[in-house]
C-alpha cells in the first residue's frame, strides 16, 4: 500500500517553530543550532519513499526569521509493490528579511526505484536563501534507479529559476554521457539567493575540473557539480557555499 505524508514547518523571527507537525516517515525535530538560526532536523523513521509513495515537506520562514533545515542522513529511493513512480515535493516560502538554509543529506536512486522530486520556493524581495542538492546515481556498484528532479524558484512574483534534471533509465539517451554527466555518478547543485548580489554579482568561474559557478538574474549565483562520488561532490558544494554564502 503506498504511503501518503506531509510535514510541516513555520519560523518565526523570535525563533519561535509555532508549526512543527510530523508525519509518517518524516519525523521532523529541532535540534541545537549556533548562531542566529533555528535549526530542524529531517530524521527518517522508516524506509521512504518507495514506489507509489506521496511525500511532502511544507516550509514557511516569516518576516525576519532564520531557519536552518537539514537532514539526519541521506533518502534511499527504493523499489516498491507499485509500479508507480515515487513523488517528493518540497514547498518552501520566505518572507522579508528571512533567511533559509536549505541543506539536506543526499539523495540515492537506488537500482530499480523510480521518484520525482519537486522543490518549488517563492521568496521576498529582500529574503536570502541558500538551498542545495545532491543526487547519487546507485549504491556503490549497481546502475540508478529513475530519478528526475525539478527546482522552482520565484523572487517577489518573479520567475528566478526554472531547472529539471533526469537520470537513469528512462531519461533522455545522453545523460551520462560527456555533456552531461561524463560518466560520473554524483552530482549537486547549490543555489544562493541574496539581495546583496544586485550591487555586485557573481563573476562566472570554474571551480576544479568539474564545478562550475554561474550568476543568475535575479540576484543569485547556481553552483554545479559532477564528481566520482558523494564526498567529492560534497566538497565542492562547502568551497562555494562557504564563498558564497556567509550569512
Amino acid at each position: 500500500m503506498s504511503l501518503r505524508a506531509t510535514a510541516r514547518i513555520a519560523a518565526d523571527a523570535d525563533g519561535g517553530l509555532p508549526l512543527l507537525v510530523s508525519d509518517g516517515p518524516l519525523a521532523l525535530r529541532r535540534t541545537r543550532a549556533s548562531g542566529p538560526y533555528t535549526r530542524v532536523t529531517v530524521v527518517g523513521a522508516m524506509s521512504a519513499p518507495l514506489g507509489g509513495d506521496r511525500l511532502a515537506v511544507e516550509t514557511e520562514v516569516r518576516d525576519g526569521a532564520r531557519l536552518l533545515v537539514d537532514s539526519a542522513a541521506a533518502t534511499l529511493a527504493l523499489p516498491g509493490r507499485s509500479a508507480e513512480p515515487a513523488a517528493y515535493d518540497v514547498r518552501i516560502a520566505v518572507g522579508e528579511d528571512g533567511v533559509l538554509r536549505w541543506l539536506p543529506e543526499q539523495v540515492v536512486s537506488v537500482q530499480g526505484s523510480h521518484l520525482r522530486m519537486r522543490t518549488a520556493v517563492e521568496l521576498a524581495a529582500t529574503a536570502r536563501l541558500v538551498l542545495r542538492e545532491e543526487q547519487i546515481l546507485g549504491r556503490h556498484g549497481e546502475p540508478p534507479g529513475t530519478l528526475v528532479t525539478r527546482l522552482t524558484v520565484r523572487r517577489a512574483g518573479r520567475p528566478l529559476l526554472d531547472q529539471e534534471l533526469a537520470f537513469g533509465p528512462g531519461a533522455p539517451g545522453g545523460w551520462d554521457g560527456g555533456a552531461v554527466l561524463g560518466g560520473h555518478r554524483a552530482t549537486g547543485q547549490l543555489l544562493v539567493v541574496d539581495p546583496a548580489f544586485e550591487d555586485k554579482p557573481v563573476p562566472s568561474r570554474l571551480l576544479g575540473e568539474f564545478a562550475a559557478v554561474t550568476p543568475l538574474a535575479g540576484p543569485a549565483a547556481l553552483v554545479t557539480a559532477v564528481a566520482p562520488d558523494a564526498l567529492a561532490v560534497r566538497r565542492l558544494l562547502d568551497i562555494a557555499l562557504s564563498e558564497l554564502a556567509p550569512f
